[in-house]
């Protein structure tokens, strides 16, 4: 393994970090049950990376879903539990995963994950490369917010116009 080409070329460094205070409001309310701090997106990142707090709210606790979860096909998925417990799904096993616990899924890995608990629980979630989520993320929160219910058809559709796909 070598590092990858190089991206910048001139001859000094320029002054170009992005600082976000903690204090920021996070920019997605999906329903009642979560909001997402986009940290940064793959247009942010020049298309390296997507890094979003995962915040979900205390609520009634989510059933974990029978053996399903979903895949892509174009960008690994990373979950990092910061606080609380988020059962997450390997494409195998349904685990409570605690504050440290990690999950990297690659391409093609079905994955999934809920609020089991009904408590308040938070995660940095990272893809790589960059893919432009946000969209669908904003299309999910709309459908909530409308109170919206989508057919399979419909939601075959909106999954596949952003890179998910139903295991």
């Amino acid at each position: 393994m070598s590092y990858p080409p190089p991206r910048y070329f001139a001859d000094q460094g320029e002054t170009t970090a992005a600082f976000r205070s903690a204090d920021t409001d996070p920019e997605l309310r999906i329903g009642d049950r979560s909001q997402v701090s986009l940290l940064s997106t793959g247009a942010t990142s020049d298309g390296l990376y997507g890094l979003y707090r995962w915040d979900l709210l205390p609520t009634d606790p989510e059933p974990a879903p029978p053996n399903t979860g979903h895949y892509h096909r174009t960008f690994s998925e990373a979950f990092y539990i910061l606080n609380g417990t988020v059962a997450l799904y390997d494409g195998d096993t349904w685990r409570e995963a605690a504050p440290g616990d990690y999950l990297f899924v690659p391409p093609g890995g079905i994955h999934s994950f809920a609020n089991t608990s009904g408590n308040a629980a938070s995660m940095l979630v990272l893809f790589a490369p960059g893919a432009p989520r946000e969209p669908y993320f904003e299309e999910l929160a709309a459908i909530r917010a409308e109170g919206r219910h989508l057919t399979p058809a419909e939601w075959d559709e909106l999954y596949a116009r952003h890179d998910q796909y139903r295991a």
